[in-house]
């Protein structure tokens, strides 16, 4: 068997409901499209495209000129979404309205992004390689890493910070185990709300996610090799694309 493909989304989705994970990650059912996924994708493109600017053009002026052409690039590669999409307009205000809150978060023009889009991997285990995308990993002159990760919605409720950066600790711990060195900071910023969530990592916690991921992974590969995946009902239920065939509603 090949090994088995963690990430941290494949994560969520197998500890949320393992049923879903069987849906998406085994039987690999198309999916409904997200609107709002979609918005992020579009946000998320105008700002690694940004970093691709001098400093002295990475303003709010420039970004929304890039948000036109970006959109015109994901209809083309999805272009079911021009349906979707009923009014063009309001489409590109929310947009819009969200790169200009990420302006209120940070100055672009301060400094240089070192990777956008960087892919993460390294095989945990015979059976286990774990890869993962991050949006922005800056490295400071001085070498400080500080990994960011773009977000559209709203940031989580006081008390639910720790499971926002499980995401974050994932890369760090991927990049910590990769070069040798420990990110400084890590770092959500919620443009939904204008909100931004920070940890400083440790080693100590590094090694507790690994732990964690290690035991999720040998869940999954027994789930695997049972043919197990269990129901899990909660509010997620109402946006899962799979709720119509799943045991759990039927």
């Amino acid at each position: 068997m090949d090994a088995l493909r963690l990430s941290p989304s494949r994560v969520n989705d197998f500890t949320n409901c393992p049923q879903l994970y069987k849906y998406r990650a085994i039987l690999n059912l198309p999916e409904k499209i997200s609107l709002d996924a979609e918005r992020g994708k579009l946000v998320h493109a105008v700002l690694e495209d940004l970093f691709e600017l001098p400093r002295s053009d990475r303003d709010r002026q420039h970004a929304i000129s890039i948000l036109p052409e970006a959109w015109q690039k994901q209809l083309k590669e999805k272009p079911e979404l021009a349906e979707l999409v009923t009014s063009n307009q309001e489409w590109m205000d929310r947009a819009t309205a969200l790169l200009q809150t990420y302006f209120t978060l940070e100055d672009p023009t301060s400094f240089d992004s070192t990777y956008r889009e960087l892919h993460l991997e390294k095989n945990f285990t015979e059976e286990i390689y774990l890869h993962g995308y991050v949006d922005r990993l800056d490295v400071a002159p001085t070498g400080e890493v500080r990994i960011v990760d773009y977000k559209t919605g709203k940031a989580p409720k006081p008390g639910w910070e720790e499971k926002a950066l499980f995401q974050l600790r994932v890369y760090a711990l991927l990049y910590w185990r990769n070069e040798g060195v420990l990110p400084r900071l890590l770092q959500l910023l919620y443009l939904g709300d204008g909100k931004t969530v920070k940890s400083s990592p440790t080693e100590k916690e590094l090694e507790a996610t690994e732990r964690i991921l290690k035991n999720i992974g040998n869940e999954i590969l027994t789930a695997i090799d049972t043919d197990f995946f269990p129901t899990k009902k909660s509010r997620l239920c109402d946006w899962c694309s799979f709720k119509e065939i799943c045991p759990a509603h039927n």
